[in-house]
């Protein structure tokens, strides 16, 4: 799946192909560029065209689209906020088979919650599931397959992944959680 999503993408670019860095050398690694200029994308703009919204996490209440510009604070502002997410969708989301990701802080753990949906069969379950085991380092993590959705949600804590650190902008949170859930991508891929 994951092959085809990036041959895919780099067949619609015009140009020179911007990447962020885990796909441009799993594109390297996979022989997708031959013939292709690619270069590394700043990741600082990863998600410069994302949709981005708050909410209210009781009742779900549309509490404002975000621009690019409010990536730049800090993690901590959703600890100042425990009754806030955040909602994004974006296009490299799309590219891993992700369906878009909430960001909140748990008020009872103190954690950083990010949930999401994975475009993924239900036969991918044990590759998911020792992939998650193998990488958030004793966090916790509920995933569960909807079958009425055909798509897996997956809970898990920032503070779990390698890199995490409190002081995180919530960009650098972002590049974290993707760089994580495309390597995850690309472990089951063959399985």
């Amino acid at each position: 799946m994951l092959k085809n999503q990036v041959e895919n993408y780099l067949t619609t670019q015009d140009g020179p192909v911007e990447l962020h860095n885990v796909v441009k050398e799993y594109a390297e690694r996979q022989g997708l560029l031959e013939g292709t200029e690619a270069k590394v994308l700043d990741s600082g703009t990863l998600f410069d065209r994302a949709y981005i919204e708050r909410g209210d996490k009781e009742t779900e209440e549309f509490l404002g689209e975000e621009s690019f510009d409010f990536l730049e604070k800090p993690i901590s502002y959703f600890k100042d906020r425990k009754n806030e997410f955040m909602y994004m969708e974006s296009k490299w989301f799309d590219l891993i088979g992700v369906d878009a990701v909430s960001f909140e802080n748990d008020d009872v753990f103190g954690t950083y919650d990010v949930m999401l949906g994975l475009k993924l069969q239900k036969k991918m379950g044990p590759a998911i599931k020792n992939y998650l085991e193998q990488s958030l380092h004793d966090a916790g993590y509920d995933l569960m397959f909807d079958g009425n959705e055909g798509l897996w949600s997956l809970n898990f804590a920032l503070n779990g992944l390698e890199g995490y650190k409190e002081s995180l902008s919530i960009k650098d949170a972002f590049i974290l959680i993707y760089d994580f859930l495309f390597k995850l991508a690309e472990s089951i891929e063959d399985k």
